[in-house]
């Protein structure tokens, strides 16, 4: 079944122009078709590779690394030990990516945790704030100088020691 190009738009949640760009890039498995008068025709086969694509952009991956995936798809079978490297290669990125990411993420539970029992208690005013009178104006760094403030304001804005980063 053909589709136009703001078919594909809709039905994919991509934009007009965004597919557009991705033409241009090369990062269509198959060239784009066109009509007699120029307008581009789509397949559903198109909007798998879309959805695929979508994916692979939104986990990182690079527009070069897309269109080296694509090129190789394009050659047909013969390659698929390059395009599993490629893959492989993405894959652990992600990894990486995600492992960084639960590290931010148990950095803000601890954070918000500290805050939180600190509101509860009605001790909030007590949270280590810069521009309080008691804090020292050249502290710039509460962890590396939390010897000026207590260790439990100082520590609400550190980072937590890493065993307790792995425990949360």
């Amino acid at each position: 079944m053909d589709l136009s190009i703001g078919e594909v738009s809709k039905q994919s949640g991509l934009s007009v122009h965004t597919l557009r760009f991705y033409e241009k890039e090369g990062l269509f498995a198959n060239p784009v078709r066109r009509t007699h008068n120029g307008r581009r025709i789509y397949h559903e086969e198109d909007l798998e590779w879309l959805a695929s694509c979508t994916k692979l952009r939104s986990s990182g991956m690079s527009l070069a690394a897309i269109r080296r995936y694509v090129e190789l798809t394009r050659q047909g079978p013969g390659n698929e030990h390059e395009r599993l490297a490629l893959l492989r290669d993405h894959e652990k990125q992600v990894e990486a990516h995600m492992r960084e990411l639960q590290e931010c993420l148990d950095v803000i539970r601890y954070k918000a945790r500290i805050y939180a029992e600190h509101v509860a208690r009605g001790q909030a005013d007590e949270l280590w704030n810069p521009s309080h009178p008691d804090a020292e104006a050249t502290v710039t760094d509460p962890c590396r100088d939390a010897p000026r403030v207590t260790a439990e304001i100082a520590a609400t804005d550190c980072l937590p020691p890493l065993r307790e980063q792995r425990q949360a």
